[in-house]
């Protein structure tokens, strides 16, 4: 008889290793050039595995690294990666004659891996990677067999904490991947619809059904209980509120137009335009601090 674990390593080992669009192919190979050779893996997740035409969207990777020196040559930006990962960038390049764009997060694979875990308080990693995902590249066989087992994590870690949020236990495998999702977005700055967990889990409903069934079956009675889920979930808001605001001020840095990629993003996912001024564009701290709470009234983020 196949054992849970093996159930969810080979499930999650499947999804993760379909082969990738072309687009995403061309995006990855470009953003690990930047950062060879010291590229581990590249993964992908987010809209561009959910139907939408890549091209028109924001492709998201994950560049996963040997180590800190190959995040970035700039000695602050390493030590911005280690006290708040992950480092994000944007990167453009073609394919087919299309532009792509790219915003990709770049650490070191052994810190991604902690991050995805129980120990890692704050569900901004091990939420992501619970998502159906694809390891785009992997530059050995260790490297590829460390990231799905880190994916293994991050699915065994949402599932554990989002359990208690829902009502029905395990009777509904598919309420508990959606409680968790909703419960991450009020963890950060989101700018997402209301109904972004319902997509999430109904663009991939059949992985999302056997990847809960197979991590309930290893997991025992429901610890913490529905309060002390309860009181655990509200730490990670104050401190993942935090956290946000701390990666926004990296991102504002980070991004060539950092502000207007910031802008455009809370536009794309809350329907409410973000109409930027020239002075906001030059001082993009200042600018986001006078737009957010007007952002705030509107429901652009929560």
């Amino acid at each position: 008889m196949i054992s849970a674990l093996e159930n969810l390593r080979s499930l999650i080992a499947a999804t993760a290793l379909r082969p990738a669009a072309p687009e995403l192919a061309a995006a990855a190979r470009h953003v690990a050039a930047l950062h060879a050779p010291g590229v581990k893996a590249v993964l992908a997740y987010g809209s561009s595995l959910r139907g939408e035409k890549i091209a028109e969207t924001l492709i998201d990777l994950y560049v996963l690294c040997d180590e800190l020196a190959t995040v970035s040559p700039n000695p602050l930006s390493r030590l911005a990666c280690r006290l708040i990962p992950p480092n994000v960038a944007y990167a453009e390049t073609t394919h087919a004659g299309a532009r792509l764009r790219i915003k990709y997060a770049v650490l070191p694979l052994d810190l991604f891996c902690r991050k995805v875990g129980p120990a890692s308080a704050n569900p901004y990693f091990w939420a992501r990677f619970a998502q159906s995902c694809r390891l785009v590249h992997a530059a050995s066989d260790t490297a590829r067999n460390q990231v799905l087992a880190a994916l293994v994590t991050a699915t065994t870690t949402f599932i554990a904490a989002a359990r208690p949020l829902a009502e029905c236990g395990n009777d509904d495998v598919l309420a508990i991947w959606r409680e968790g999702f909703k419960a991450t977005y009020r963890t950060e700055l989101r700018s997402e619809r209301e109904d972004r967990a319902d997509l999430i889990v109904a663009a991939d409903l059949d992985y999302y059904i056997s990847a809960g069934r197979a991590t309930l079956g290893l997991l025992g009675s429901p610890t913490p209980g529905p309060h002390m889920a309860q009181r655990a979930w509200a730490s990670r808001r104050r401190r993942g509120k935090l956290l946000s605001v701390l990666r926004l001020l990296k991102a504002a840095f980070t991004f060539a137009a950092g502000a207007d990629y910031l802008a455009w993003k809370i536009s794309r996912h809350s329907g409410v335009e973000v109409k930027l001024k020239p002075w906001q564009r030059r001082h993009p701290i200042l600018g986001a601090l006078v737009l957010l709470p007007a952002l705030l009234r509107k429901g652009a983020v929560q």
